[in-house]
């Protein structure tokens, strides 16, 4: 049966896609330009978005199981809660959710908040789901390395408790996984959840001393304050995207994003590799 997944033009779908080719699956993706679309051979293209309906159902026909993932925008939750609703008109049970690290306690962070939402969906509608929780993207600092590199210095508030960052390789490759087994399985499986973490926990001060070991001149970190964060943010993308990374950021600094014991060993078991570190990451920027 086919496997449909959302968010496929993205960095964790497309990655998503290339790993459920290589294994085997029978794709259909979801997208709103197909003309943009660029994917391996055999994979069905299917135009629309998560809020036509139409669309939705016949991208959904044939379909057993579905990766969702929802981007972060104001109408994410109404994107979720009727993909979910029209799956389940459509028969399909077997679900791959990807959701974020400790969507159940950060609750003033929209997404965040929007995540646990689809979370008790998926469990109430009784869908067969793994839900994946990853933490903070380390691709996500694609987006201050102009200020790491030329300004020397790390700008991202993510305080001293640590964050354990999650390179989308990663999460791609572990929800190609749980989209194989779902999707493979004779009967239905239970509800199960995901911890996608990083190898290492870092502080803000770690992660500025990374880089000044990679770069051979210093990099200080920016400090804990979130404003002049949130402002720099203001100044490329939408003000209330910018204050909920403010909101983000704040959760890093009041609770860091850490990982419960087993998570990174569950990890590297289901991959068969070690995980991406944020190093070698910033390596390949510095490098660059």
């Amino acid at each position: 049966m086919t496997i449909l997944v959302t968010g496929a033009t993205g960095r964790v779908g497309r990655n998503v896609v290339e790993h459920l080719v290589k294994r085997g699956a029978d794709v259909r993706v979801l997208t709103r330009d197909p003309s943009k679309a660029a994917f391996p051979t055999g994979v069905e293209v299917a135009q629309g978005d998560m809020l036509d309906i139409d669309a939705l159902r016949a991208a959904f026909r044939g379909v057993r199981t579905l990766f969702l993932l929802n981007a972060v925008t104001g109408d994410e939750f109404t994107q979720a809660i009727i993909t979910l609703n029209i799956a389940r008109e459509a028969g399909v049970e077997r679900v791959v959710y990807l959701s974020v690290f400790e969507a159940d306690r950060a609750v003033n962070v929209p997404h965040f908040a929007v995540k646990f939402g689809a979370e008790r969906m998926l469990d109430r509608m009784g869908f067969s789901a793994t839900i994946l929780r990853p933490t903070y993207f380390i691709d996500n600092e694609v987006m201050i390395k102009d200020v790491v590199l030329n300004h020397r210095v790390y700008p991202m508030p993510i305080g001293s408790k640590g964050v354990a960052m999650v390179d989308a390789r990663d999460i791609a490759e572990v929800a190609a996984i749980e989209l194989i087994r779902r999707d493979r399985a004779p009967g239905k499986l239970p509800v199960e959840t995901i911890n996608l973490v990083g190898p290492d926990t870092l502080t803000g001060p770690q992660v500025a001393a990374i880089w000044s070991d990679l770069l051979g001149r210093t990099v200080v970190y920016g400090g804990d304050d979130p404003s002049g964060f949130e402002q720099t943010m203001a100044s490329f993308m939408p003000k209330w995207t910018a204050y909920e990374m403010r909101l983000m950021a704040e959760r890093y600094v009041s609770d860091g994003m850490i990982p419960n014991a087993g998570d990174v060993e569950r990890l590297t078991g289901l991959l068969g590799r070690p995980l991406h570190s944020y190093r070698s990451f910033a390596a390949a920027i510095a490098a660059g």
